[in-house]
Formats: structure tokens, sequence, C-alpha cells
């Protein structure tokens, strides 16, 4: 299907976010005007599915009632949701496939769980369900749907995520939580379990961080191919996306890797002088990447957006909505958009892990 998201369901998904997100408000636009309601509704759907685990008292109730929820929404036939209703229309329009938000919830399942990450390669099966989830449906929203750019955006979400790993070992393990792996804890000499107990920062901690940080880095670098083949609108906010999240790290490092006792903070005026680096290093390629398959974590994602997609089933509304129209939205700053495109990531990326 083709038509563009009735404005009661635009109105239902920025009211969700109003509790949860500044920048969205403070923007209001993510992108170009084409991609801010579809993202608004992924956006909408992610948080209410990351608050339902997290803050419930019964996270595989509150799991059976999101797989249900997609369920309808997947056969046209959304629940009174306003969410619901305006998911059902991005899922249908941009064949985003459900394997996606099955991924999504099942990384959100896995810190309910608590979930023990022995190696780097589960960690990265956890980031590419909390967060390469978000770069694939993103890439399928801005009409990105190959599967070399796929495979980046993914990556992405990924580097995104084992950056914010990095920079929240302290907190987390507060939390008592551990998303460092465990086999690299064992070969620097920490026992993990016994550093869960009581963390402190030393120079075998950094030395894991900053293992932990150079895979991002090696990640941040593939994902700009991605951004080279993204459409030209919308280059320049995903590439400003890429240098601000990456800069944590590079702050990070310039305080020693100490990640357990403070919690790295990137600058406003540096956020604002990488977001103007962006827009010319989105119009520059990058130079070649030929033959690098993508991350094996986020190979099944990139498998499932570029499948054929099912008939669609069409979306049935009640009367209201169905009949209600979509003003054009007001143009905003490309740093307020940038801003929104930040957040977006980082509610994903960055999303409370400490199960409550």
């Amino acid at each position: 299907m083709n038509m563009p998201l009735p404005d009661y369901d635009q109105q239902a998904c920025r009211r969700l976010m109003r509790g949860g997100s500044k920048s969205f408000f403070a923007a209001s636009l993510l992108l170009p005007a084409r991609v801010c309601a579809p993202a608004s509704a992924l956006y909408a759907f992610c948080r209410l599915a990351d608050d339902a685990v997290d803050l419930g008292s019964d996270p595989f109730a509150a799991m059976q009632d999101l797989q249900r929820r997609l369920d309808a929404v997947y056969a046209g036939r959304p629940g009174g949701h306003d969410v619901d209703l305006a998911l059902a229309h991005v899922v249908h329009r941009f064949a985003v496939p459900r394997l996606l938000l099955d991924a999504l919830l099942e990384g959100f399942l896995w810190d309910a769980q608590g979930r023990r990450y022995e190696t780097i390669e589960e960690v990265q099966d956890y980031a590419a369900r909390v967060a390469g989830t978000v770069g694939a449906m993103m890439s399928l929203v801005m009409g990105a749907n190959s599967a070399r750019t796929l495979a980046r955006a993914c990556e992405l979400g990924v580097a995104m995520q084992l950056t914010n790993i990095a920079r929240d070992v302290g907190e987390d393990a507060r939390n008592g939580r551990l998303y460092l792996p465990r086999r690299w804890l064992r070969e620097a000499g920490i026992d993990p379990d016994a550093w869960l107990r009581a963390p402190r920062f030393d120079a075998a901690v950094a030395a894991v961080v900053e293992r932990v940080l150079k895979l991002a880095e090696s990640l941040y670098a593939r994902a700009e191919h991605g951004v080279a083949e993204l459409p030209r609108d919308c280059r320049s906010a995903i590439m400003a996306a890429r240098l601000v999240y990456a800069e944590i790290g590079e702050q990070l490092a310039r305080e020693g890797l100490d990640s357990v006792t403070r919690r790295a903070v990137v600058s406003k005026r540096r956020k604002l002088a990488l977001i103007a680096r962006a827009t010319g290093a989105a119009l520059r390629p990058p130079p070649p990447l030929i033959g690098v398959p993508a991350l094996p974590a986020v190979q099944f994602l990139v498998e499932a957006a570029t499948a054929p997609a099912p008939l669609a089933a069409p979306v049935q509304l009640p009367p209201a909505v169905a009949s209600a129209t979509s003003p054009s939205p007001s143009p905003r700053s490309f740093d307020d958009r940038v801003a929104w495109i930040i957040d977006l990531f980082e509610r994903q990326v960055a999303h409370s892990r400490a199960y409550r």
C-alpha cells in the first residue's frame, strides 16, 4: 500500500514520545519529511515494547501480549491501540518483515532474563537484536533496501550498541548486568562473577573496554559505505549520527577508558562541530569496500529484509481514522533533524538494560 499515515496515528505516536524524548519535540522532524511519520511509528512501537518488557511486573506476559499485537498488525487487523494502527501502515507500506520486530523483542527478553554473554560474537548477537534491527527498519523506510546497504545499516546499529556497552560498564555492573564478553575478561585476568560483585576500574578492565571500542570503530568505518548508498536527502543526518555516537568512544579513550567510575559525555560544542562536518563527509565517497560480507550476527536480518515480501493484507481501520488526512509537516533545521535521528538510535541502543 502507498498512502500517508493518518494524522490521528501520527499525533498518537507523538503523544507517546512526549514523556520519553525531549529531542523529538524539539526537532519534530526526522530527516526528510517523507521519513518522519513512518519513523515516528517505528519509534513509538519500539518504546512501547521496551517499556512493557522493562517496566512491567511480568516480562513474559508482556512479550506474549506484544506478539499477539504483532500478529494482528501483520494480518492487517490492528487492534485499537493508536501505535498499532500506525505500525500496521508502516510495515505493510515499506514491507518491513515480521522477523525484524520479533528479533527486537527477543533482545528485550534477553535483558529481562539476565542473559550471560561469553564471547564477543554473543555480544554482537545481542546488539544485532536491540540495535541492528533498528538500522534495518530505518533503511527500509528511507528506501534503501539492497543487501549491501542493509548490512551496513545493521552494522551501524551494532557499533552504536558496542559503544554504549563500553561507556556504561559501571552503570550496568551496579545494576547487576555485564555485557563485556566474559572470555575477554578472563583473558585479562578478571573473574567476571567476582568482578560483578565488586566492580572496580583498573588496567585490565581498560584493556577489555578498548577491545570493544576498536571493534566498534571498525564497524563505524564500514557503515560509511552504507551512508553513501542512502538517498541523498538522508545521508548527512545519518553520517552525523555515526560521527556523534563514535565520538563517545573517543571521549572515553581520552578519559583513560574508565567507564566504571564515570560516564563519558560529548560536549554540545563538539556535537555541533561533528554535525557541521557530517554534511561534507556524507558527500565524499568512502574508500572502496570490496567483497566484505555482512557481520555474521546481522546476516539473518539482512536475509529477512531482502526476501520477497508476501502479499500484504489491506489494513482495516475505523472509519474515522481511515478518512483522516495528513498535513504536510513544517520544515526544521538540519541540526534539529540530526538531533532527532541521534535520539532515535540512542533510545534503542541505550535503552534501559537494567530490568526493574
